[in-house]
């Protein structure tokens, strides 16, 4: 069993990054600029956009958090929206989701310019996706996909499980490892809350894919000898003996399925990291124009 390990993957990818970046200083180019917007005072959004903040700067981006009281008007957020589309220096757009109710994310995610929508969300992005096409993909299926490759993680003729159906997450990973690339060529099976023998599909597969936001929902008798796990679950438990009163858990039991597989990815470590290795990536495809990439 390997541990797919993110964290050093995302080391790797950021370093390429910080070089590359180097180079656009030492040629008197432009450096990648990300803004960030922040609604309201959520504990877990805050800690993402502080470590993807800290991240533009190891890379030596530029980068810009707008923060907004939980209260703002949809359509004040919407302008501040378009002010930055229309800002020649800024070249990444994300807005740390979840909203408060009384705004729309989808109206949100459409107001954001598609070539500066780095988290890959916008509706022309994803259909650009869906036809193969060279785009942003949205950033958790992207650093997946990277993971896979820096590992040489088999997954040519493989049977892949996704379990969980999100726009974010679960459909985006499905066409990708579905996809005539390396890594990919699998055949696919996308699974969901209503999905009937779902225990019995998972044991089938090769490769699972588990973004379903139950903590520990994989457990050993769903997974066969030697297939690969992905956990994209971040879940929170009860836990008195920490310090914060809680710890954090994917939606795969470790302990139980670890020794079953031949690749894990752990819960934190994996797949989080990866995530923000791959935003860092699209932006800076947008900054030098490429918009978006092939895998």
């Amino acid at each position: 069993m390997q541990i797919l390990d993110g964290k050093h993957v995302s080391q790797a990818i950021k370093a390429q990054l910080a070089a590359s970046v180097a180079e656009l200083k030492a040629a008197g180019k432009k450096v990648p600029h990300l803004a960030a917007i922040l609604v309201g005072n959520n504990p877990a959004s805050e800690t993402y956009v502080a470590s993807k903040v800290k991240s533009c700067a190891e890379c030596g981006y530029n980068s810009t958090l707008l923060r907004f009281d939980e209260q703002i008007s949809e359509k004040h957020l919407l302008d501040q929206i378009i002010l930055l589309n229309e800002n020649p220096d800024i070249d990444g757009i994300l807005v740390q989701l979840p909203l408060p109710k009384h705004i729309s994310e989808e109206l949100v995610i459409n107001t954001i310019d598609p070539s500066k929508d780095v988290d890959g969300f916008h509706p022309m992005n994803v259909g650009k996706m869906v036809s193969g096409l060279p785009t942003f993909i949205p950033a958790t299926p992207y650093g997946i996909m990277l993971m896979l490759e820096h590992y040489n993680v088999p997954t040519k003729g493989k049977h892949a499980v996704v379990i969980g159906r999100s726009h974010i997450v679960g459909t985006p990973v499905s066409i990708l490892l579905s996809r005539n690339t390396t890594p990919g060529n699998c055949t696919v099976t996308l699974t969901h809350s209503h999905t009937h023998n779902l225990a019995d599909i998972c044991r089938q597969a090769d490769i699972i894919v588990a973004a379903i936001g139950r903590p520990n929902f994989v457990t050993a008798d769903m997974v066969k000898e030697g297939a690969v796990i992905v956990d994209v679950g971040i879940n929170r438990i009860e836990d008195a003996s920490k310090k914060s009163g809680f710890r954090l858990v994917g939606d795969v039991n470790f302990d139980e399925v670890a020794p079953k597989a031949s690749y894990i990815t752990p819960v934190p470590g994996g797949v989080g990291p990866m995530t923000i290795a791959a935003l860092l990536k699209n932006t800076y495809q947008a900054c030098i124009g490429q918009k978006g990439s092939q895998n």
